[in-house]
């Protein structure tokens, strides 16, 4: 059984730090990449996670009983890894080899087998890593898939829009970070001041639906982008109202997903918050791209003649509407699956 020292509600400074820490990294990323060498946006996390540890050894304790029956879920561990390794390599490899690839097909099919039997050992193991009971509750499950929707599409933001500014406008990647902080206010003011304030006066359907419906206009703007768009008239409004909307959809999510759940199940059920945005953000890396070379491709073939960069704008703008369409159906999906009834009503 594992206990904290600390209790009681977070601060509003510890509940906004998934919007600080996306700024963070972006901002980060770019010193790395423009002082020191790409590889270092990898290093960098080694001494990251060394705190992590140290802070887990402090604080986290284990209690065990006599009669304690807790093991390892080694089965559900590696079905889920490979599973979702499968599905990204899938994603990854319809780039290369084309969707009707023996290997893309396989992979795909590979992974969604291996995804089935991690379900199936999940309602049968003594110790699930994911209890189905987490899962199947309407609301919780619904914004566990409304998230993850939305961070394929945000990735793609992310991904592309990067591309976009240091390739066809030539901006370094310190300059690249630095276009992406009217996101980043936008998200710490989603979650701080938009999303805490109204989460118990709004339905919950009704806010979430309405954030990513924000968040998926803001990404539909960008579709308008061209090799000379104004960044003060264009770029950094959408950047702005895709980040209100994702900060207060994910200041939702993170109250929603342990809302009511059992004591047992409350780590599991805020930890799912997490992985939906990384498995999210796995498949629209690897996604994504896909879909672009593929758009950037087909203009290329179909306009010989044209400017290199026009191509590629291409590509990002179709991987834009790809987005923004992700985006929008997890709203409307969040808006059916939720629960009506606001916070405390749940």
């Amino acid at each position: 059984m594992w206990r904290l020292r600390s209790a009681g509600p977070p601060p509003r400074t510890v509940r906004s730090s998934p919007p600080a820490r996306r700024g963070t990294a972006l901002v980060l990323g770019g010193l790395l990449t423009e002082y020191l060498n790409w590889r270092w946006t990898f290093f960098i996390n080694v001494p990251i996670a060394a705190l992590a540890a140290l802070g887990a050894w402090k604080t986290v304790h284990t209690r065990r009983t006599a009669h304690s029956t807790m093991s390892l879920n080694i089965p559900g561990a590696v079905l889920a890894t490979f599973g979702l390794v499968g599905l990204v390599y899938g994603f990854s490899s319809a780039e290369t080899n084309g969707w009707t690839s023996p290997i893309t097909i396989a992979a795909l099919a590979l992974a969604v087998a291996l995804l089935i039997a991690f379900a199936a050992v999940e309602t049968r193991h003594r110790n699930p890593l994911l209890p189905p009971r987490v899962v199947w509750d309407r609301t919780r499950g619904g914004v566990y898939l409304a998230l993850g929707l939305a961070t394929i599409g945000m990735f793609g933001l992310f991904l592309f829009m990067t591309y976009y500014l240091q390739t066809v406008r030539g901006y370094s990647p310190v300059l690249s970070g630095l276009a992406f902080l009217p996101l980043v206010a936008g998200m710490m003011i989603g979650s701080t001041q938009i999303g805490a304030r109204l989460m118990l006066r709004v339905p919950a359907r009704t806010l979430m639906a309405l954030s990513l419906l924000a968040t998926a206009s803001g990404i539909a703007s960008l579709t308008a982008i061209s090799e000379d768009s104004s960044c003060t008239a264009l770029i950094l409004p959408a950047m702005t109202v895709v980040g209100l909307g994702l900060g207060t959809a994910t200041m939702l999510a993170m109250a929603l997903a342990p809302h009511g759940v059992k004591d047992e199940d409350a780590g599991v059920a805020s930890a799912m918050i997490n992985t939906s945005q990384q498995v999210g953000g796995a498949i629209g890396t690897a996604l994504l791209p896909t879909i672009a070379a593929g758009a950037t491709h087909t203009s290329t073939a179909h306009h010989p003649g044209a400017q290199t960069d026009a191509a590629l704008i291409h590509g990002y703008t179709t991987a834009f509407t790809w987005a923004a369409a992700l985006v929008a159906l997890a709203a409307i999906l969040s808006f059916a699956i939720l629960r009506s009834g606001r916070l405390h009503d749940h």
